[in-house]
């Protein structure tokens, strides 16, 4: 493999990055996606390390904001997620709970 294939590869993983990176920080507002946003933020962390790794000093700027978007992405994702989790399930366990008190 000669340096433009992994240049090239390098490439690829970090626009792979930031592209599930912005995904990850968009979906993280919708409440029933925040799962696959979750998702989404880790392995684009996972292929924005990859690309840092890879490419020289000076062109690991995609790398960079590939892996920071995809950071923030499961960080509100994993923010949605507990909440979604809190705001929905608390309330259905107290109802069920009413229910079995008046039973």
């Amino acid at each position: 493999m000669n340096s433009n294939e992994s240049n090239q590869t390098t490439d690829t993983n970090s626009v792979i990055s930031l592209v599930f990176g912005i995904i990850s920080i968009v979906l993280s507002w919708v409440p029933f996606l925040n799962f696959v946003s979750l998702i989404l933020g880790i392995i684009g962390i996972i292929l924005g390390i990859k690309g840092r790794k890879i490419s020289p000093a000076n062109k690991s700027g995609i790398a960079t904001a590939g892996l920071i978007c995809s950071i923030i992405g499961t960080v509100f994702s994993a923010i949605g997620f507990v909440g979604c989790t809190f705001f929905i399930g608390c309330p259905v366990c107290i109802g069920m709970l009413d229910e079995l008190y008046y039973l």
